[in-house]
């Protein structure tokens, strides 16, 4: 048996792989559903909201793969390619647009939106606190948020063009890294760190990939 062919790594599943785990880290870091993970490990156990989170998401990135993976079978490969390098272009563009209306420290109208979600999902709990009704409640909230979020769509454009496996387990890894963050020290990041810097740092990412995509496409 060739021991150096079992621990051979597909170039395909690495490339995709790092690209899920690295974009998802970047680009979650205090994005809505990271402030919404932070709000409620402040008033329930962080172990069950951060199980909660992370099913939301990993439920959420299979979707987005499984839609990623339908354009591609569905779409010539050029359009894929080429819609990649789009989508990628104008998000990185808008962000870093958005970025400049920014303040350099304070609540930003994301975290306000975050926490009034967060007191309305409360008072429905009321003081039905369990393990389950925490998770649900966890669950819920970020699945809710994280659809149409900008992860959500880099997801599927990723998956659209890339090993779907490799995609999926770095953008499942990346989101669970970013949960922990969230249920621990999530608060003091969003206070402490700009979400203009965190924005700019996105933007710059999704040019970048724009950038990789084409050079794919103009190499060949």
């Amino acid at each position: 048996m060739n021991i150096p062919s079992l621990l051979a790594i597909d170039p395909n599943f690495l490339k995709g792989f790092t690209s899920g785990l690295i974009f998802i880290s970047i680009a979650e870091l205090g994005d809505k559903t990271f402030l919404i993970a932070a709000l409620l490990a402040m008033r329930h156990r962080r172990r069950w909201v951060l199980l909660g989170t992370v099913l939301a998401l990993a439920l959420m990135t299979i979707l987005s793969v499984a839609i990623g993976q339908l354009a591609n079978q569905l779409l010539p490969e050029t359009w894929v390619r080429w819609a990649e390098v789009a989508f990628f272009a104008i998000f990185g563009l808008k962000l870093w647009r958005d970025s400049l209306g920014m303040p350099q420290v304070g609540d930003s109208a994301e975290e306000e939106e975050a926490e009034e979600l967060v007191l309305g999902a409360e008072a429905k709990l009321g003081k039905q606190v369990t393990v389950f009704t925490v998770v649900l409640e966890a669950f819920s909230l970020v699945f809710v948020a994280e659809w149409g979020d900008r992860t959500q769509f880099t997801t599927m454009a990723l998956a659209a063009a890339g090993n779907a496996w490799g995609v999926a387990l770095g953008a499942i890894l990346g989101h669970a890294i970013v949960a922990v963050i969230a249920v621990n020290v999530g608060r003091w990041v969003s206070r402490h760190i700009s979400e203009r810097v965190l924005t700019q740092i996105s933007a710059g990412l999704f040019l970048l990939f724009a950038a990789i995509a084409l050079w794919g496409i103009v190499s060949k």
